[in-house]
């Protein structure tokens, strides 16, 4: 298989469908494009359970693997509470190299009062470079809850920031001397620093207040992966269109040197949010300082449509990452 997410057919042959307990206090239970697993705890609230590696890349390492978990807890609406860590380390490794990890982990976390509940740290022969992997522990009062597959046929899709931002950071720093070639150092420099742009908290919290139906942080896969599973998740159609979707000038030309598609590219940083609600949404996201647009809406069918003028193309599962292209 390529490198990237397992493809979604193989997901549900091979895991899903072996998957066979169903216990009744789970509320909901892992499919396709779901961030979070969610258990019942008593009559009113529930925990909100994620986790992810973070595997493309050793440069930010510890800011991603906070913000990709703290996204996941936020796409359900949950209020994150703590962190489990796996922090496993090639044989070569320095204890500056786990400080540079745990450095922007821990403050991240004491900026969001998010407590360090556990975790583990090895050095392993397994591995050829770091390897993080978080455990994401949120709560939310049940009838609050978010799932990706809440979509309803008519709502707004609103996209929060850029597409393609974490990817265009993660290409700035791994292939930073050859964009030096291409581009001033200013360039690449704008292009790094969408790093800053990565959490989707705020996103999230504000959609909540407005009212949202679904949400889903957009990972792997790009704004196309994040609408293909948030449409399958919910059984509903898409009509979206391509010029409508927010995206940096840097992200287009990083992408025109790789030959990489921007809009299959990995975008922690956007929201994908299903509102009745769209044009509310993007009011009050602006007040607060967040660029967002409605780029579509859902359809009561199975058409998942991205129309661009008169061109018109049907979405696909997501396929391998556009950034994996990149850094091989």
């Amino acid at each position: 298989m390529q490198i990237g997410k397992i493809p979604e057919s193989v997901l549900k042959r091979s895991v899903f469908k072996k998957l066979t307990v169903k216990r009744p206090e789970v509320l909901v239970h892992p499919g396709v494009g779901e961030d979070c697993g969610i258990l019942s705890t008593n009559e009113n609230e529930a925990v909100v359970l994620s986790t992810d590696p973070i595997t493309g890349t050793v440069k930010e390492i510890g800011n991603l693997a906070f913000h990709i978990t703290a996204n996941d807890i936020a796409s359900s609406g949950a209020e994150l509470v703590g962190m489990l860590l796996t922090i496993i380390l090639p044989p070569d490794s320095s204890e500056q190299d786990l400080r540079q990890i745990m450095d922007p982990i821990s403050q991240r976390a004491a900026e969001n009062n998010v407590e360090i509940i556990g975790g583990h740290t090895e050095v392993s022969a397994a591995v050829n470079q770091p390897l993080v992997s978080v455990v994401g522990v949120g709560k939310i009062q049940k009838d609050q809850i978010i799932k990706t597959g809440g979509l309803q046929p008519g709502d707004d899709l609103v996209l929060t920031k850029w597409a393609g931002i974490e990817g265009t950071s993660i290409i700035a720093y791994e292939k930073e001397s050859e964009l030096m070639e291409r581009f001033s150092s200013e360039f690449v420099q704008r292009a790094k620093d969408f790093s800053n742009l990565l959490s989707v908290v705020p996103d999230g919290r504000i959609a909540m207040e407005v009212g949202v139906h679904a949400m889903h942080d957009v990972t792997e896969g790009g704004v196309y992966g994040a609408l293909w599973e948030m449409a399958a998740a919910s059984g509903v159609g898409l009509q979206v269109d391509l010029k409508k979707i927010p995206i940096h000038q840097e992200t287009i030309e990083i992408c025109e040197v790789f030959d990489l598609n921007p809009y299959m590219l990995i975008s922690s940083g956007c929201m994908l949010i299903g509102t009745s609600q769209g044009t509310r949404l993007v009011e009050e996201l602006k007040k607060a300082g967040i660029h967002s647009a409605v780029i579509g809406y859902a359809t009561n069918d199975n058409d998942r449509v991205i129309t661009s003028g008169d061109e018109k193309r049907f979405l696909e599962p997501p396929k391998v990452d556009e950034l994996y292209k990149a850094l091989q």
